[in-house]
């Protein structure tokens, strides 16, 4: 069994509400009895791309796990590769990859610099081309980023997500073995497919959004502060079968990190 944590949309500004939430939910995975086989960040590390909230980040990011992360709309490449992941100072796209046992977890960057929605550069999708090509047809292989690349009935949120989402589609098309995609950005728990696979979506640890139905009469107000963070566990099985669980962190429950 492959058991994978993933939280989305942190939003470090180094003021303390956006840092004691992420450091409730990080204490709640540290403290966990059973050693994670991965933990995702899926973007909107930092709120305002300044180099101190990187400082931050790199500090409540700390995981007994083994941890990737990427950007988000909010995050700055190069800033993100110096504060966060002390590597030097680069606008190209961070791509990572982590090769587990039983599993590959490919994480994209479909950040835009200077926009909000996202985008799959061609150097992006020709890595992860690479990645898929590297990998036995007998290994699942995990796609995540931070932009759905669909809709989800979310305007607010969907007039940001990931375009050019065909390209991405024709090359899912050639890899049997790409079993998910995984996503943050819209600070919501949601599930859709995506490419004939599940386009699972990890919810806000900031905040969670109001869905459309929740807020007609005001529609101003995108956003529940006062709602708890979360995030998502994606199982998966000795079958193959994937399974996703979400979880609410109370901060003023979590246990202290180990």
């Amino acid at each position: 069994m492959i058991i994978i944590a993933h939280l989305s949309d942190v939003h470090l500004d180094t003021a303390p509400r956006a840092a004691d939430r992420t450091r409730a939910v990080m204490d709640y995975l540290d403290a966990l009895p059973y050693d994670l086989d991965a933990v995702l960040v899926s973007g909107d590390i930092a709120d305002h791309a300044r180099p101190e909230e990187y400082v931050q980040a790199r500090e409540l990011l700390r995981s007994r796990h083994p941890l990737v992360v990427c950007p988000g709309n909010h995050d700055d490449r190069g800033a993100f590769r110096e504060g966060l992941l002390g590597e030097p100072h680069s606008l190209a796209p961070v791509d990572r990859v982590l090769r587990g046992d039983g599993f590959v977890l490919a994480v994209c960057d479909s950040s835009v610099p200077g926009k909000d929605e996202g985008f799959l550069a061609d150097e992006t999708l020709a890595w992860l081309d690479g990645v898929l090509g590297d990998t036995p047809h007998g290994t699942p292989v995990l796609v995540a980023f931070h932009h759905p690349p669909v809709g989800l009935h979310t305007p607010y949120v969907d007039e940001i997500r990931q375009f050019g989402e065909e390209r991405l589609a024709e090359l899912a098309a050639r890899h049997p073995h790409l079993t998910a995609f995984l996503a943050g950005h819209a600070h919501t728990a949601a599930a859709t497919t995506f490419a004939g696979r599940p386009l699972l979506v990890a919810p806000g640890v900031v905040s969670t959004l109001r869905l459309p139905w929740e807020h007609q009469d005001d529609p101003g107000h995108h956003v529940h502060l006062d709602e708890p963070p979360a995030l998502a566990f994606h199982v998966l099985g000795d079958d193959g079968r994937l399974t996703t669980h979400y979880r609410v962190v109370v901060p003023s429950r979590a246990p202290a990190r180990r």
